[in-house]
């Protein structure tokens, strides 16, 4: 079983940037398809980004493409999500996953199995 932990969240203007971290620990985020969520206030749960194993796969939400990069770094047990251009309607919570690896492979939102705590990224205009 992998344990997540998010950090990085925080409050920034519109047009600011944020990084955030998901630290791992009880197994090695080498095992997992890992991918970024988030959920406002009163909307359902949203995929933001999905990277593969070996990080040679990402895919993205329609609503960053081109402005949110996830990475990972397999040898600090840490996945990545830089995210620029940030928008009021970025605001909500983000959560960090893992999963079987199959599901980077088909591009997809489910089944993720292990997820974070969750941070805070509120997005001011």
């Amino acid at each position: 079983r992998v344990q997540l932990v998010e950090s990085g969240g925080g409050s920034v203007q519109a047009g600011g940037s944020l990084r955030l971290s998901c630290a791992a620990s009880g197994d090695s985020v080498s095992n997992y398809c890992m991918g970024w969520f988030r959920q406002a206030p009163g909307k359902e749960r949203e995929g933001v980004a999905g990277i593969s194993t070996g990080g040679g796969r990402t895919y993205y939400g329609d609503s960053v493409k081109g402005r949110f990069t996830i990475s990972r770094d397999n040898t600090k047990n840490t996945l990545y999500l830089q995210m620029n251009s940030l928008k009021p309607e970025d605001t909500a919570m983000y959560y960090c996953a893992a999963g079987p690896t199959y599901v980077c492979y088909l591009g997809s939102w489910s089944p993720y199995k292990y997820w974070g705590q969750g941070t805070q990224v509120t997005v001011s205009s």
